[in-house]
């Protein structure tokens, strides 16, 4: 009579590890598959919004530095450049009519009339990047966060940052000496109303005078957060 008991499996101490790896196998009768037991990540879009003079750029900025992989999306803007800000890295600046006929081709993710001026997000910048596997950050302000949010719904991660104190901010609006007191008064009244839509975000991060990379640190384990969930969010543009 044949005997179809299974061999016994070596034991590590006496033997290689290749042959009790392969013992293993013949036990169970199957192979090891060497496949990744979870897939690579989706590619993240994050939204970080909050009030004007809160540091948006400076922390983008300092995150790009951090995150290799991580592509900032340049928002297109019928407005004129500031100085110091640079055509194709700050924003597109385009004309209003540019700005029309980019809607009207539907080539803009969301848009929105700000100040008397128009803002937007290219859809085809966002394409590239995330084919190339790159998580994508956009910088817009509230109305716009909440024009994504419609459209992304729960498949984008929306960031809210805000100053340590409404003293804070204020007075690093002043501080940045480009707008007049008519336009800060605008704006501090803008800000207000801003911070009410707090609750709308699914992160909030204090971005505290001087604490910078403190800041950044915050985003960084909330992309990393993000990747490590078992429902992935998978955006669609």
């Amino acid at each position: 009579m044949d005997d179809h008991r299974t061999p016994p499996i070596p034991h590590p101490v006496n033997a290689g590890r290749v042959e009790v790896f392969r013992s293993l196998e013949s036990s169970l009768g199957t192979t090891f598959s060497s496949q990744p037991i979870v897939p690579n990540p989706n590619p993240l879009i994050i939204v970080i919004s909050g009030p004007s003079g809160v540091g948006k750029d400076s922390v983008i900025k300092k995150l790009r530095e951090v995150r290799e992989d991580l592509h900032f999306v340049v928002t297109a803007t019928s407005r004129a450049k500031r100085p110091g800000e640079i055509d194709g890295k700050d924003y597109f600046f385009i004309t209003k009519d540019e700005f029309l006929k980019m809607i009207e081709k539907n080539e803009l993710l969301e848009y929105a009339l700000v100040y008397g001026e128009y803002k937007g997000v290219p859809k085809q910048q966002i394409r590239d990047y995330m084919a190339k596997g790159c998580d994508i950050v956009l910088r817009v302000d509230i109305q716009g966060a909440a024009n994504l949010r419609r459209i992304l719904r729960n498949s984008a991660v929306f960031v809210y940052l805000v100053a340590e104190s409404e003293e804070a901010l204020v007075n690093r609006l002043i501080g940045r000496k480009t707008e007049t007191n008519e336009a800060l008064v605008v704006r501090v009244a803008s800000a207000r109303e801003e911070l009410r839509h707090l609750k709308e975000f699914d992160y909030v991060v204090v971005n505290k005078e001087g604490e910078l990379e403190r800041s950044v640190k915050v985003i960084d384990s909330i992309i990393e957060a993000e990747k490590a969930r078992v429902q992935q969010r998978r955006a669609v543009v």
